[in-house]
């Protein structure tokens, strides 16, 4: 991206696994067009090698819960006024803010201040809690743009105009993905016969979320291994953590482990049955049809916190939303123990009736999500902004 009078500038916030991935799709898409744009914020190290100018870096501002985020809040703090500063200095054409809410809500507030416009990619799940700040929406953002069928009727609702464009995770996806030849031959590299069955462990994609799922996990996992001795176990590696700090999380166990980091979708594809954490990688396993728990442990306050708040929404699993029914159990909290956990895993892994029912729901899935050429239309909708 070079520097000419003719730049533009472009500020980019996205601070979570997911987000930080579409955020490298857009860049990549500019790039190939060879469109002459400087763009800055938060995000990830894969973006500062498209060019990406990190102001903030997603792994230290991705914190969950009130007791996560005065821990960090030092970090958080200083990266905003930084931003603040650099805005005013150097005045954006736009802003484009993905999910990551109470930062970029904040954030939308001063930039309109200073008269620059701005685009929000990844719909905050308002949803689900939080309404009021449709309000905020309305006053600070110029363009809304979501990604799941249902946002779009839920915002009219709201008497607020939104762009829904599908959901950026179906560029992602490529029918290698589900060709078993393929499958095998990936499996293979990690010692998995065709007739071994494989359970793979989604912690999380945080490092708090980490602490609390993985030593239970993996308890599930040798439960499940004193059934069927050739059950392999594959612990995936979130995009924005590393093999050696995964390593280091890992207690004494007593089976065999395949610590694996690649891009989501390849990861998945190989899995027979997937334990994870609810977020959006639970929509990566729906949409290779992959049956699955989810589950999710909050710290005491923070879960308090989140019952008092969330209270108009049935699930907590992005594929259940949107079906609007129960296809993946889920369990919370005290729900979310060793014994229900495996119980539950060993039904979708050992029972071909209630595996083949589940496989059967998540085929309808990808249809639900619109179609690929995402981000080619998110771009289109930001260069239009310019």
């Amino acid at each position: 991206m070079s520097k000419s009078t003719s730049t533009k500038k472009i500020l980019m916030i996205a601070a979570e696994d997911s987000s930080c991935l579409y955020a490298e799709r857009l860049l990549e898409h500019w790039q190939k067009k060879e469109l002459d744009f400087k763009v800055f914020g938060v995000g990830s190290r894969k973006m500062e090698s498209l060019g990406f100018e990190c102001l903030g870096h997603s792994e230290d501002l991705a914190v969950m819960g009130a007791q996560e985020i005065i821990k960090h809040w030092s970090v958080i703090k200083k990266t905003f006024l930084d931003i603040v500063e650099r805005c005013e200095n150097e005045k954006p054409d736009v802003a484009v803010f993905l999910d990551y809410p109470g930062f970029n809500l904040k954030m939308a507030k001063k930039l309109n201040k200073l008269g620059i416009k701005t685009v929000y990619y990844i719909s905050p799940k308002v949803w689900a809690w939080k309404k009021g700040r449709i309000k905020l929406f309305k006053k600070y953002i110029d363009k809304m743009i979501v990604i799941f069928p249902f946002e779009k009727g839920f915002y009219k609702k709201h008497d607020y105009e939104v762009e829904y464009v599908g959901h950026p995770v179906l560029d992602e996806m490529s029918p290698k993905f589900s060709d078993p030849e393929y499958i095998n031959q990936c499996r293979s590299r990690y010692g998995i016969q065709k007739d071994e069955k494989v359970i793979a462990l989604m912690p999380g994609s945080r490092k708090a979320e980490i602490e609390r799922h993985l030593t239970v996990q993996l308890k599930v996992a040798e439960n499940l291994c004193k059934k069927d001795s050739k059950l392999k176990v594959a612990l995936f590696v979130a995009p924005g953590l590393t093999k050696d700090y995964m390593q280091a999380q890992i207690p004494h166990i007593k089976i065999p482990l395949i610590l694996i980091k690649d891009e989501p979708f390849e990861m998945i594809s190989l899995a027979d049955a997937v334990l994870a954490a609810s977020g959006t990688a639970t929509l990566f396993v729906g949409l290779l049809k992959k049956p699955m728990v989810v589950m999710y442990i909050m710290k005491p306050v923070t879960a308090f916190l989140a019952k008092a708040l969330v209270r108009s929404i049935k699930y907590i699993g992005i594929v259940n939303l949107i079906f609007d029914k129960l296809v993946s159990v889920e369990l919370i909290q005290g729900n979310a123990n060793v014994d229900r956990l495996t119980l539950e895993m060993d039904k979708i892994l050992f029972d071909d009736k209630v595996r083949q029912v589940q496989i059967d729901e998540l085929s309808k899935l990808k249809n639900m999500l619109g179609h690929s050429g995402v981000t080619e239309k998110v771009a289109n909708c930001i260069e239009e902004m310019l």
